[in-house]
């Protein structure tokens, strides 16, 4: 909209260096973190480099001169309006595999590349046992219970997929890319109904807040509640869990 209105730019194929460096200064002046922006020229770059015909090559951030991502002081946690609002978008655009992604992330804990690990065969186990089986960082393996909202996602996105298959990788396609399909698609709508604060990743954050008021409300000390959600979350780290548990991503 902003290249559009000052430039009466109308194909992204035609956006140059200038186009980049006056977006970036336009939404600075508004004062967008650098990690929004850095988000908001991913998405550009991943389609712009998916053109066959393109003028010239953009700016990298280097060259932009953007901070680095910081961490704290913003709130990554999503609302349950705005989680409800995505889910949404994405049932009316026909995205049956980014529902279930997303009820991973929110009820699960998942991380992006946990979730496209996941196979057939994980998704039929977890059914059958309550529990899924996740693949983390670093070959950290960890089992996070399901949910009914989770449950129904599964079960539905199994019975449009092959036996053998993951669930949100077409056999044609690469995970790479499919990953940033949906970070682009959330970058995209969350515009619709919230600021850019929201990224794929404050569901875990969600997660985590979630969780620990429930360990908390069950009578877990602090120790312990911080204890439990690091281990749901897959890092049993301490200090990563309070950067889940603080105000920032």
């Amino acid at each position: 909209m902003f290249l559009a209105d000052r430039y009466n730019l109308q194909k992204l194929s035609n956006i140059s260096k200038k186009h980049i460096f006056a977006y970036v200064e336009y939404m600075q002046r508004k004062g967008l973190s650098a990690s929004t922006i850095k988000t908001e020229l991913a998405a550009i770059r991943f389609f712009y480099d998916n053109m066959p015909y393109t003028r010239s090559a953009l700016p990298t951030n280097d060259e932009l001169d953007l901070k680095r991502r910081t961490f704290g002081g913003v709130d990554r946690t999503w609302t349950n309006q705005e989680y409800n609002l995505m889910l949404a978008v994405a049932m009316e655009c026909g995205h049956k595999d980014y529902t279930a992604i997303l009820a991973l992330a929110r009820y699960a804990g998942l991380r992006l590349e946990e979730c496209f690990r996941i196979d057939t065969n994980d998704a039929k186990n977890a059914l059958n046992s309550g529990k899924l089986f996740v693949k983390g960082k670093g070959g950290l393996t960890r089992y996070v219970p399901i949910n009914e909202s989770i449950r129904i996602s599964l079960t539905d996105i199994l019975k449009e997929t092959h036996v053998g298959q993951k669930p949100f990788v077409k056999p044609e396609d690469k995970t790479h890319l499919a990953m940033k399909r949906l970070q682009c698609f959330i970058a995209y709508h969350r515009k619709e109904f919230t600021n850019n604060r929201i990224t794929f990743h404050g569901l875990r954050h969600t997660f985590a807040h979630e969780q620990y008021e429930k360990f908390i409300a069950l009578g877990f000390s602090d120790f312990a509640a911080h204890k439990k959600v690091s281990e749901l979350l897959g890092h049993h780290r301490d200090d990563v869990t309070r950067i889940y548990l603080s105000d920032g991503e």
